[in-house]
């Protein structure tokens, strides 16, 4: 069989609303013997079997998938192996502390180097380094199942944007206080 059509198999029968997002290593998973992972990978975006959201990271187009939710989809399986969670502007904005809403930019605290991931169309990813262990945050984290990342509390992100010098400027005070 051919790797684009083992691919498309292995994908249609295992990939659903909540995992279609893959890194390619879990793509080279499914054509073990293919020898070319890349040039398999360009085959499969050309033939619409997958969207290159960023270098390493493709979705499996799949019905009803809640497209608000790839980037975070997408950071979750960049950095699978270093420990991770949603702050700063990310998180005081969903928590309503903040009046803007980034519009397909997401900010991450992240065990690995500080990087911005550009995903052309869909946004950007930011990842700010942090030398904080899990230990030391695990009573300000909750974990989002939605979006398949842990989520600074607003105290911890306020803290994490003092900590990079992030402006304050946006930030509610009468509702900050209500947190900290």
């Amino acid at each position: 069989m051919q790797p684009v059509r083992q691919l498309a198999e292995t994908l249609r029968t295992l990939a659903d609303r909540e995992h279609c997002v893959f890194a390619a290593s879990d793509l080279a998973a499914a054509v073990p013997n293919c020898g070319q992972l890349p040039v398999l990978l360009s085959r499969a975006v050309k033939a619409g079997l997958l969207h290159r959201i960023c270098k390493g990271v493709y979705l499996y187009p799949v019905r009803d998938y809640p497209m608000g939710d790839l980037l975070y989809h997408a950071a979750a399986r960049l950095r699978a192996t270093e420990f991770n969670y949603l702050s700063l502007e990310s998180a005081l904005s969903d928590e309503g502390v903040i009046s803007q809403i980034p519009m397909n930019w997401i900010s991450l605290m992240s065990s690995g180097r500080s990087h911005i991931v550009n995903c052309g169309d869909y946004g950007h990813i930011e990842f700010i380094h942090t030398a904080q262990r899990p230990d030391d945050v695990a009573g300000e984290l909750t974990y989002d199942a939605r979006r398949h990342l842990w989520r600074a509390s607003v105290r911890q992100a306020l803290r994490d944007m003092k900590a990079t010098r992030r402006s304050l400027e946006l930030v509610n005070e009468e509702v900050m206080h209500e947190f900290v």
